[in-house]
């Protein structure tokens, strides 16, 4: 896929957090997981459970101001992932995938439809609107797109592998360079340190209702 016409199509990217937590983002940048899990120490068993297996509920890691929210994985359980995964790709392996990125929706409306799920629709989310253009100049060579809700198994376990993750170059089209299959999320490897480089606006949303804009300021 040609970088202007991704621009072109997707002219925003969209990031939910926890409640208050855009202050923390700011200053320190937006982690994956594995990032997360290294900024604040975990090993061993720990870090084997939080990184590779299914997370059925939030985690707390970290202390004091540190202290920072690992979202839950309901919509993945691994009985309905393994039935999904092809070409002998494990659940440990998608996990550790998963959790290794962050993660951006494209579209508006998927972004609504998380807001809305059963377990957040009750709670108040940070959510950070990005500047596509600008994000994707700083971060080209760390960014996959993928067709898919790569983190969820409902309704339909729909089928994947590693391979749902593509380079934007690599990103099938048509002729006209449109997209074959629209994309669904813009992931990031690892982390994004310089996030409030990129954000043009944030919003303390609950459920689908704009509640009020946050400063992107100190």
């Amino acid at each position: 896929m040609n970088v202007d016409k991704l621009i072109a199509i997707y002219p925003k990217l969209y990031h939910m957090a926890e409640r208050d937590a855009w202050p923390s983002i700011r200053s320190r940048g937006l982690l994956s997981t594995v990032a997360l899990l290294e900024k604040c120490g975990v090993l061993g068993q720990r870090r084997f459970e939080l990184e590779s297996e299914h997370r059925p509920e939030k985690v707390l890691i970290g202390e004091g101001s540190e202290q920072v929210v690992l979202r839950d994985q309901k919509p993945m359980a691994p009985v309905r992932l393994a039935t999904a995964l092809l070409n002998g790709v494990t659940t440990r392996q998608w996990y550790e995938a998963i959790n290794s990125k962050v993660f951006f929706w494209v579209d508006e409306l998927r972004l609504h439809g998380l807001l809305n799920a059963r377990s957040y629709k009750k709670l108040e989310h940070d959510v950070l609107v990005l500047d596509t253009a600008s994000f994707v100049a700083a971060h080209e060579a760390e960014i996959w797109l993928c067709h898919m809700n790569s983190g969820n198994t409902f309704p339909f376990a729909h089928v994947r592998d590693l391979t749902a993750f593509k380079r934007i170059a690599d990103y099938p089209v048509a002729s006209r360079g449109d997209p074959v299959k629209k994309v669904v999320e813009l992931l990031v490897d690892h982390h994004v340190l310089d996030i409030a480089d990129h954000v043009i606006e944030v919003r303390r949303m609950q459920s689908k209702e704009f509640l009020r804009p946050l400063s992107l300021k100190e």
